[in-house]
C-alpha cells in the first residue's frame, strides 16, 4: 500500500531559474525532508500482516471530528483533516481591547491506493492517544477443494 504523490513539476528553462532555485533549496535532497513535510505533514506508518493492512497517522491533539475518511471515485482511501483553533485571552471586564489573539488552522489530506485484496466494507478507523489507526482487513481466501464428478459418455 503506497501513498499517492501528486507533484507537478513544471518544465524548466533558462528564463525560469529563480523558481527552480527555490525548489532546489526547499526540496527533499537539500534538507533531507521537505520543509512543508517537516512542519505540516503528520508521520504515517503502514504495516501489513497476513490478516490486514494497518495505517497509523500521528495526530496529537486531534479528535475524530477533525478527520474525514472515505473511499473516493478512484477506489483510494482518502484521509483529510481540518482543524481550526482559536486561542484567546479571556477577560471578565467588558471594556478591554484585544492586545493579543492567536489563530491556528491545520489542514492535511492524503490518499492511499487500496490493494485489491482488501475487504472494502470492513475498513475501520479509531483515534486513540494521538494516533489515527485505520484497519483494512484482507478478504478471506478460501481454498477450493477440487470437485470430482463423473462425466457421462454419449
Amino acid at each position: 500500500m503506497l501513498p499517492l504523490v501528486r507533484n507537478s513539476r513544471r518544465n524548466q528553462n533558462a528564463t525560469n531559474w529563480v523558481p527552480s532555485f527555490f525548489e532546489d533549496v526547499f526540496n527533499d535532497d537539500f534538507w533531507g525532508a521537505s520543509l512543508s513535510k517537516q512542519f505540516a505533514t503528520p508521520a504515517v506508518n503502514i504495516k501489513e500482516t497476513d490478516k490486514d493492512y494497518n495505517i497509523q497517522i500521528a495526530a496529537p491533539g486531534m479528535t475524530k471530528d477533525d478527520f474525514k475518511i472515505n473511499i473516493n471515485e478512484y477506489n483510494e482511501l482518502a484521509i483529510s483533516l481540518d482543524k481550526k483553533n482559536e486561542k484567546e485571552d479571556k477577560s471578565d471586564k467588558k471594556n478591554e481591547a484585544w492586545l493579543r489573539r492567536e489563530f491556528s488552522y491545520t489542514s492535511y489530506s492524503q490518499s492511499f491506493v487500496i490493494p485489491e485484496d482488501v475487504e472494502m466494507s470492513k475498513i475501520t478507523a479509531k483515534i486513540e492517544n494521538g494516533v489515527l489507526d485505520i484497519d483494512l482487513p484482507k478478504k478471506e481466501v478460501t481454498k477450493e477443494t477440487p470437485v470430482t464428478r463423473q462425466i457421462e459418455i454419449q
